[in-house]
Order: structure tokens, then C-alpha cells, then sequence
């Protein structure tokens, strides 16, 4: 069962709908009782980092996810999803993240238009399960004025726009994409089934 986590952060019915043209079924939901029987749960999210994890604690949710995270189930984090899994976040105010994966939210100071929005070309530089149906020049679909400053180690595939930005990130269970997979035609659909099979 993959769940999407409902904390009121973002558009959860085009995410969904996303999975849907995957032939993949999701679940939208903050129960706990529905999130504890997760094999996937997803981390969606659009706005600013210090009221995203405002608004996730305040559903209690966290040592839930902290478990599934410990069980060794997937967590997948989209867009400011995908930042929520690091240590913290510069936006704005110092705030801290989840910390399941080491780095930190830094703005993007670059001489380009910000927030960064728009297709953007990958560059994988590490074989994985869920980069295995796309290659190196495929584009996805980027909104953001952030992005994690994170060891390379946790880097799978980044896009440059300025600088180099992790485009998706992977510690073990835990996986991140910085665009949105389901705003990015066939490229995204076939990350979003990448992630069926590897819980098969």
C-alpha cells in the first residue's frame, strides 16, 4: 500500500493523479492507523519549509514516519518533500528538518530567475533502482527557490541551473526528488512505476 501523507501542504489530488496515470494505487490520509500499514509513504509538499514541518508535527505523524523509516520501508520525498528529509532549512528562519539524510536547505543565489521554474535536464551519476528507466539528458519539472547543500554520497542524479542541484537523493530507504515527478510527462510516470517495483 503506498500512502501519500496528508499534513495540508501542497496538492495531494495532482500527486495522486500522478500515480494514477502509473497504474498505481495510493491512498490519501493523516489516520495513523493507515500510515502504520504503509509499505511506501510519500512526503509531498509546496511552500515554505518552516511552516511545512509546523504543520507536520502538529499532526503527530512524525514518530510514525520515524518507524516506517527504521522498519526499512520507502519514504519518498517530492518537491519541499524531498528537503523536509534533511537536517534543516535556511528559508527564512533556521529551522530543522527531519534528519534522515545529512545536509542543509540553502537558497539559490545564482545570476538566473528564481525560483527555478521549468524543465531542467538530469544528470545521473549513480546506477539505482529508481533512476533505472530514465538516462542522463532526460528533463523533469522544477519549482523552487531552495535547494539541499548534501554530500555527494547521497546524490543520484542532479540538474545545474546556476549550480549544481541534487535532483534525487538516496540514503538507503529514503528517497528524495527535488521536481515533480507528476508534472513531468513520461520521464516522471516512469520514476513514479520505478518506485512499484522496488517494492515488489
Amino acid at each position: 500500500m503506498i500512502v501519500i501523507i496528508d499534513y495540508d501542504v501542497g496538492n495531494l489530488q495532482s500527486l495522486q493523479q500522478g500515480f494514477s496515470r502509473a497504474n498505481m494505487e495510493t491512498i490519501i490520509s493523516n489516520d495513523s492507523d493507515i500510515i502504520q500499514q504503509a509499505d511506501v509513504l510519500i512526503l509531498p509538499g509546496v511552500g515554505a519549509f518552516p511552516d511545512a514541518m509546523k504543520d507536520l508535527k502538529q499532526t503527530g505523524l512524525i514518530p510514525i514516519i520515524d518507524q516506517h523509516v527504521a522498519n526499512g520501508k520507502l519514504l519518498v520525498g517530492i518537491c519541499l518533500g524531498m528537503q523536509l528529509l534533511f537536517e534543516a532549512s535556511e528559508e527564512f528562519t533556521y529551522t530543522e528538518g527531519l534528519g534522515y539524510i545529512d545536509g542543509t536547505v540553502k537558497a539559490l543565489n545564482i545570476p538566473y530567475k528564481v525560483p527555478h521554474m521549468g524543465w531542467n535536464d538530469l544528470t545521473v551519476i549513480k546506477e539505482d533502482p529508481i533512476t533505472c528507466t530514465i538516462s542522463n539528458g532526460d528533463y523533469v519539472y522544477f519549482i523552487h527557490s531552495y535547494y539541499v547543500n548534501t554530500s555527494l554520497e547521497n546524490v543520484i542524479a542532479y540538474t545545474n541551473y546556476g549550480v549544481d542541484i541534487p535532483a534525487i537523493v538516496r540514503k538507503k530507504n529514503i528517497i528524495g526528488m527535488q521536481f515533480h515527478p507528476e508534472k513531468s510527462g513520461r520521464v516522471g510516470l516512469r520514476l513514479l512505476q520505478a518506485i512499484k517495483e522496488m517494492i515488489r
